[in-house]
Parts: structure tokens; C-alpha cells; sequence
């Protein structure tokens, strides 16, 4: 970290912000990319001052969190984690229905624990259905777990990292104070920013695009029109023959009407 510290003082180290500055920018940029193409950002954060800001920063944008304690194999063993969730789906099924009454009540008391506990560590993976894309880390010290499983599964990390950490084990390390509430805060605003954005784009483009789909699809089922008859011709009128002339002989002498015969009474 002694490339991102300014100065140091009474023992205090100073990072240098305008490095900060450029790492976030690049570090926003990766993340709008990824999630511009679909992808998923996990953001992990499980202590104390961060649990809570990255809980509604991960909330905001519609991604995948881990606030509680870091469960063994979240990444490396995603099978057996859905296989949990599968569990906590079911239970929360029995609430619902009220086929857990069927239950004593002891049994219904250890189901609820059970949940409960489920519930408290793997709400934030829910519609994690495959490793994600990113993940977005506060204190890669105490993440240290978290750190492994995604270098093992060639993850790319993006970090806030602080000046007791090392960031060369990160992708796109930030460097920046991760035990302070409102540097944590201010920094997952900006990539909040960025991923809310990306999401908005990508499910534009992703709209237009089932839409158009679904249209060819309609057209392809619907049955190719039949070509119109050609138009008959009416035939054509046979004219009447008109009436030859007939020929009086000149030596015949014209018909003369009879002239009334009167009678005497």
C-alpha cells in the first residue's frame, strides 16, 4: 500500500485521493461492463461498519450480498448452498400452506430454527443461481476466506482496500478507509451508480429484444396466407342475331285490309 499513501503522521497514514480517484473510476467502468452484459455483482461485507450500508447498496441495485458471517464454500461449493436454500424454500412452503402444524410442536420449533438461521445467512444469495461475474469487497483482511474462493474460481475482485491490507491479491483495488461508515457509504454510492445504470441499459436492450423475438415468433406460427384467386373474366355476351330483311316480290301487289261487310237487318 506504500504507492497509495500521501503521508504519514502521528502514525496515522494518509492515502493519497487522487489515486482513489482514478481506481474508483476504472473500478466503476469494469463493473458497468459487467453488469451491462448481464452479469452479477456479489458484495461482501460482514463487519460491523459495513454490514448495513452494503446491505441497501447491494438492495439498491438489485444484487446478490453476504452481510452475515461468510459460510465455508459459498463460491467453491455452490451445490451444497443451494441445496440450502432449496431447504429454507421448502420450510418457508410448510408456513405458508400450514402443513407445518402437522407437525408436534417441538418439531415445529426446530423447523422455525432452522429457518431462522437459513434465513439469517443465505437471504442475500437467493437469486444467486450461478457464480457471479464480480464481486465487490470491504476489508479483504477480515474477508480473507471470501478472498481465496474467488482467486480459486478466477473471480475478479474489486476491493476497497485500506493501508493494512494488500492489494496486490485484488484486480481493481480502491484504496480508501473501510472502518469508517461514511467512506464505505461514499464510495458504494458511486458504484451503485454505475451498476444501477448498466442494469437499466442492459434490461432495455434485453426488452427490445424478447419483444422482437416474440413477435418473429408469432408470425413464424401464425399459417402463411393463402394467395388470392385470380379474378374469371365473365364471358364475354354472344350477341343476338338481328332479323334479316324480308324480300317482297315487286309484281306482288300489297295486302290490303278487307273492308267490313254490313248487313241489313
Amino acid at each position: 500500500m506504500k504507492k497509495f499513501i500521501f503521508d504519514a503522521r502521528n502514525g496515522i497514514h494518509i492515502i493519497d485521493l487522487s489515486q482513489t480517484l482514478t481506481q474508483l473510476e476504472s473500478a466503476c467502468n469494469f463493473l458497468e461492463r459487467t453488469v451491462g452484459k448481464g452479469g452479477k455483482v456479489l458484495f461482501i461485507g460482514t463487519k460491523k461498519q459495513a454490514q448495513q450500508a452494503v446491505k441497501e447498496a447491494a438492495e439498491t441495485c438489485s444484487q446478490p450480498f453476504v452481510v452475515e458471517r461468510w459460510l465455508g464454500g459459498t463460491l467453491t461449493n455452490l451445490k451444497t448452498i443451494k441445496r440450502s436454500l432449496g431447504r429454507l424454500k421448502q420450510i418457508e412452503t410448510m408456513e405458508t400452506d400450514g402443513s407445518i402444524n402437522a407437525f408436534v410442536k417441538q418439531e415445529q420449533s426446530s423447523l422455525r430454527r432452522e429457518a431462522a438461521r437459513l434465513h439469517k445467512n443465505l437471504d442475500g444469495i437467493r437469486s444467486l443461481e450461478n457464480h457471479p461475474e464480480a464481486v465487490f469487497i470491504v476489508d479483504i483482511k477480515r474477508e480473507h476466506n471470501a478472498v481465496a474462493e474467488a482467486r480459486r474460481l478466477k473471480i475478479p475482485i474489486v476491493a476497497l482496500v485500506d493501508t493494512n491490507c494488500d492489494p496486490d491479491i485484488v484486480d481493481l483495488p480502491v484504496a480508501g478507509n473501510d472502518d469508517a461508515i461514511r467512506s464505505i457509504r461514499l464510495v458504494l454510492s458511486v458504484v451503485v451508480q454505475a451498476i444501477t445504470r448498466a442494469r437499466m441499459e442492459y434490461e432495455a436492450k434485453f426488452g427490445r429484444k424478447q419483444v422482437q423475438e416474440e413477435t418473429q415468433a408469432a408470425a413464424a406460427e401464425e399459417p402463411a396466407a393463402a394467395p388470392a384467386p385470380a379474378a374469371v373474366e365473365p364471358p364475354a355476351a354472344i350477341p343476338e342475331p338481328s332479323p334479316s330483311p324480308v324480300s317482297v316480290p315487286s309484281d306482288v301487289p300489297p295486302a290490303t285490309a278487307p273492308e267490313p261487310s254490313v248487313t241489313q237487318s
